[in-house]
């Protein structure tokens, strides 16, 4: 009895209780006028999600200056135009992209419970796609959005010059972070890195090549969180107390007395589930406003 209200819970109530989660990030340079990045992810968009479509929509009216999309944003082959129509004057604003494995593969039955003890890279090992990953792209870039799949580019925002590379999907192995390897731009205000995953040896490599800040999604929070001690799985190689919020990489703090460079990470919870598995439990589905400050000292 009390399983069946948890789910009912979780898959009707709580799945559509969209958060907006507000951060500051002291990460530009000093001097420079704060950057309001959004941050979605992992919408899942199946064509009748309505509710999640509108509240998407509805960012716009907080006027970010970019706009930052880790993927996994469709979950059906139709679901292309309803995403885009989604994004909406979203479209007008500065925005980059990566994908993730849902953008390519649709999703397959499964018991939800799976989630908890087996991860889901075996999952999308079909070789041919059958989602229509190009056609949402295009969309996208067709907009002005930067597409960083194994790429790297620049993007200007408000006043700021900022330096993005990114991966594709690190968690089904489809990242080459060779393509865009090295020191990014030091001229640049920002040094931005993206990915759908946040796999350490991808968060280690753009950590040594000195980007400031790191965006991410897939782990959905946990998805099914215990309250009083969070999530139960992250669905990656990311340690559980990262799965979603502000931290930084690596976790362990410089020796005392040294300069602390780590970059900033980002997890988003991200804004839906896939379809075969339609519930969260204590971790609403998200979306971040990073305000992006000058560095302390």
């Amino acid at each position: 009895m009390l399983g069946g209200t948890a789910f009912a819970y979780g898959s009707v109530a709580e799945r559509n209780w969209f958060a907006l989660r507000r951060l500051d990030v002291p990460v530009l340079p000093p001097g420079a006028l704060p950057l309001r990045v959004l941050h979605i992810s992992d919408m899942h968009l199946t064509p009748g999600r309505h509710r999640l479509m509108s509240w998407v929509r509805s960012l716009d009216a907080l006027a970010p200056d970019l706009v930052v999309n880790t993927g996994d944003s469709i979950a059906h082959a139709h679901a292309v135009q309803p995403f885009l129509d989604a994004l909406g004057p979203l479209l007008d604003r500065p925005g980059v992209f990566v994908y993730g494995s849902n953008d390519l593969y649709s999703p397959a039955p499964k018991n939800p419970l799976r989630y908890l003890w087996r991860d889901s890279s075996h999952e999308h090992l079909r070789h041919i796609p059958d989602l229509p990953w190009a056609e949402l792209g295009a969309g996208m870039a067709a907009a002005g959005w930067l597409d960083v799949n194994n790429r790297r580019g620049r993007v200007k925002a408000a006043d700021l010059d900022i330096e993005v590379g990114g991966v594709h999907d690190s968690h089904t192995n489809r990242d080459r972070y060779q393509n865009i390897a090295g020191q990014p731009d030091p001229g640049a205000d920002l040094r931005l890195g993206l990915m759908h995953s946040p796999e350490p040896r991808v968060l280690d490599q753009f950590t040594a090549d000195g980007y400031d800040l790191l965006l991410a999604g897939h782990t959905h929070g946990g998805q099914l969180r215990i309250p009083l001690y969070g999530a139960l799985v992250t669905n990656c190689g990311i340690d559980r107390e990262r799965v979603s919020g502000l931290h930084r990489h690596p976790a362990a703090p410089p020796s005392p007395g040294e300069p602390d460079t780590r970059p900033w990470l980002h997890v988003s919870a991200g804004l839906g589930t896939s379809p075969w598995a339609p519930v969260r439990f204590a971790c609403r589905p998200e979306a971040t406003l990073l305000t992006l400050v000058p560095r302390i000292g």
